[in-house]
């Protein structure tokens, strides 16, 4: 197969030729404005397909071009698509003249819609044309369909896309993004037509795929996408639906909030002219974790009129979210060639890929998905399975029976192996806290009360007392377990990997005061399964003074 990607040196087609190129069976011609860069890109690219480059201006004599080229698909990687001129579609127009099937990684709600005006030249041409073949609309798609199986009616959905600092944006997302900043963005509200504002309307969430370290909790700012308008087509019964991107670091994504509040009360023009200044800072001032995620939330109801909300969440570590976008097209055209070639005529690409399309291709990558359910009577469950959702499943039996702690008080005894620091400071606060006290074989008892939705944990080690309470976090700490210990409150989340359930800190504070996490204590603490017995390994440590107390054993509930 022969594909010619536009732009295919460029941010995304760059990306989907990396997807590519180990693919034997395809012949890559790589296309754009420079020859030299085309060459140079192809050089990079692992062994595989056929790469060649080419010159392409799309600007030029389209329809000629694609003729001499003889593709058998072409993928347009090249936009921005909000701005493409007085004729935008004349690729897809010189793709039909030559019978060249056509794909496009449009981001543009009217570019994407607008594309069925050539269904029927598509249709007597044998070939199909499939616009916003990206994470927008496709994947949300994919998902709302699996979210919303078992509801008569879906009624409300968002969802949000959160790229890792370090994701390298492009040039020309950037001028997307921009051209539509503070400019009014038509979208379904109350079941009506209605105008949001592009990036002036935001909305937080947190993103955590159920047993994985969770994305902090991320601010949204309102998008314009495709979605906005194709989705309410396939949902006619919608009565909202919000797509918002959560770029990092929060203060420029704040700044740039700030600034199309300008355009929206018509004090700029625009901020498409400040496009290639935003590119340059958000690419030169970046910091945080290299991680990404996306997430779908579904509000419906099921056929007795139950209210059901399920939200679907996706975490992709280092470098692997950038590619998320340009997956829908690889996914499409492995799905070609195994002979699942897409039906002629021209749409938006919204039915053609499922979730499950995608997670063979996340298979191969750091990217991990997850799923959660608002349960009614949520409360009445144990802390820890509210937090950990359908992660609770893959516990081990042992750990799950510690933490299924539904009556007022549960018990559980064991021993324990106990280390103490020999920093004066390392002593003076086990002993202000009551921390244990050194010993191979401490005899250890803990007892949890369900209190105030929360549980107080009280740990009795040869006497000596210490307890901390447990309860579930709330917006900046959704989807966190708070722990106060005295004064200090930490923010952790539960992460379950190789068996074990690992309590991670996200943040502290003192007396309420928010502290930098690298003033925190770093604490290493876990819990596993030794046949029926119950594990635990607690480890506090501190930069300016070492060790402060280490604790390992085991624990059988009691009651």
């Amino acid at each position: 197969m022969n594909i010619l990607i536009l732009g295919g040196y460029g941010t995304f087609g760059g990306r989907l030729a990396h997807l590519l190129a180990e693919e034997e069976r395809l012949t890559l011609f790589l296309a754009g404005r420079s020859i030299q860069k085309a060459k140079k890109f192809c050089e990079g690219l692992p062994s595989g397909a056929q790469k060649v480059p080419l010159f392409f201006d799309r600007n030029g004599d389209v329809e000629t071009q694609i003729k001499e080229i003889n593709p058998d698909i072409v993928v347009d990687a090249m936009g921005p698509f909000q701005v493409y001129g007085e004729d935008p579609y004349r690729v897809v127009k010189a793709c039909i003249a030559n019978g060249v099937n056509y794909m496009d990684l449009a981001d543009g709600s009217d570019f994407v819609k607008g594309v069925r005006q050539f269904d029927k030249e598509a249709k007597a041409n044998d070939i199909y044309v499939l616009s916003g073949v990206s994470s927008f609309p496709v994947l949300t798609a994919a998902v709302v369909r699996k979210l919303s199986y078992d509801m008569t009616c879906v009624n409300t959905i968002k969802g949000g896309i959160a790229p890792s600092p370090y994701a390298g944006v492009g040039l020309n997302v950037i001028r997307a993004i921009t051209s539509y900043a503070g400019k009014p963005i038509s979208l379904t509200r109350n079941g009506t037509p209605a105008t949001g504002y592009g990036l002036t309307e935001t909305m937080r969430y947190t993103i955590c795929p159920p047993g994985y370290l969770p994305l902090h909790n991320t601010l949204f700012s309102l998008v314009d996408v495709p979605d906005l308008k194709v989705l309410p087509e396939h949902w006619p019964k919608l009565d909202s639906i919000w797509l918002g991107a959560g770029p990092v670091p929060e203060v420029l994504h704040t700044m740039l909030i700030g600034l199309s509040w300008l355009v929206r009360l018509r004090i700029l023009p625009s901020l498409l002219p400040f496009a290639s200044l935003f590119h340059l800072v958000i690419n030169i001032l970046r910091w945080g974790e290299h991680r990404g995620g996306m997430f779908v939330s579904v509000e419906g109801t099921d056929q007795g009129g139950k209210r059901i909300e399920r939200s679907w969440h996706l975490l992709a570590e280092g470098g692997d979210g950038p590619f998320i976008p340009s997956m829908a097209v690889q996914a499409l055209i492995l799905n070609y060639l195994t002979g699942k070639e897409p039906s002629p005529g021209a749409r938006p690409a919204t039915q053609e890929l499922e979730v499950a399309d995608y997670e063979e291709i996340f298979k191969s990558r750091t990217i991990y998905t997850g799923q959660r359910e608002t349960i009614a009577d949520a409360a009445s469950m144990p802390l820890y399975k509210r937090i950990l959702g359908e992660a609770w499943d893959a516990l081990p039996a042992p750990i799950a029976a510690l933490h299924n702690v539904i009556s007022k008080e549960y018990k559980a005894e064991g021993i324990a192996r106990v280390e103490t620091g020999k920093h004066p400071f390392a002593r003076l606060l086990a002993a202000l806290y009551g921390f244990p006290q050194a010993g191979k074989q401490v005899p250890v008892k803990v007892s949890f009360h369900r209190r105030d939705g929360g549980e107080l944990w009280e740990r009795d080690f040869a006497g000596r007392k210490f307890s901390t309470f447990q309860s579930e976090g709330k917006g900046y700490a959704d989807k966190l377990v708070i722990e106060k210990f005295g004064p200090v409150t930490f923010w952790m989340a539960l992460v379950l990997k190789g068996g074990e359930l690992h309590s991670v800190t996200r943040r502290w504070n003192v007396f309420g005061i928010p502290l930098p996490l690298t003033l925190a204590p770093n604490s290493t603490v876990y819990e596993y399964a030794d046949g029926d017995d119950f594990c635990f390994h607690v480890e506090v440590k501190h930069w300016l003074m070492g060790l402060i107390v280490r604790y390992d054993g085991k624990l059988r509930v009691v009651n």
